[in-house]
């Protein structure tokens, strides 16, 4: 954006105001400051100096397509340990939300395999584990449920979802448990 003021700023300090035709021009806002504080001769090829988050880190890794797939949220993660699942699973039994379990066995990755219309796409709808665990309010029992899951189908993703049944919508979803690489 500064490149585009300071373009503009040149370009407006360019025009010669003595010209006939340009004497009706309205003149141009001198509010801002002037384009010597926009250093236009500085080019580097460093690229770590463009990116920061105004901490120490100034650059992020972007996710590595090949090898590792993103499912859901929190899914950039390392595997949650049982604590960390519990926290999530109270999370959403506090905000009132139905835990529901469902599992993929296979590719459980979005992709679009089978359409190539808009819109489509596979892996979206997963089996579901048994029925959403309605008067649920303590989330061992949905860990139960999940390590259940897990040893019925040891090959298969399972992902924790949370409805609202008031609004009738799906509001977290997040992966439980993702089986070991072939």
């Amino acid at each position: 954006m500064a490149s585009s003021i300071v373009s503009s700023a040149a370009t407006v300090a360019s025009v010669k105001r003595t010209a006939p035709v340009q004497a009706s021009m309205v003149a141009p806002f001198t509010g801002l400051k002037s384009s010597a504080a926009f250093p236009i001769n500085q080019k580097t090829n460093d690229i770590t100096t463009l990116a920061s988050n105004g901490g120490r880190v100034q650059c992020f890794q972007v996710w590595p397509p090949r090898g590792l797939k993103k499912f859901e949220t929190l899914s950039y993660l390392p595997d949650l340990t049982d604590e960390q699942l519990l926290k999530e699973i109270d999370y959403l039994l506090r905000k009132g939300w139905v835990p529901c379990l469902e599992f993929e066995v296979g590719n459980a990755w979005i992709s679009r395999d089978n359409n190539r219309s808009p819109g489509y796409y596979d892996g979206r709808y997963w089996t579901m584990w048994k029925l959403p665990m309605y008067g649920c309010t303590d989330g061992t029992q949905v860990l139960a449920e999940v390590q259940e899951a897990k040893k019925a189908y040891p090959d298969a993703h399972v992902r924790i979802i949370g409805f609202d049944n008031v609004r009738q919508v799906q509001c977290i979803s997040f992966i439980a448990y993702k089986p070991p690489a072939k």
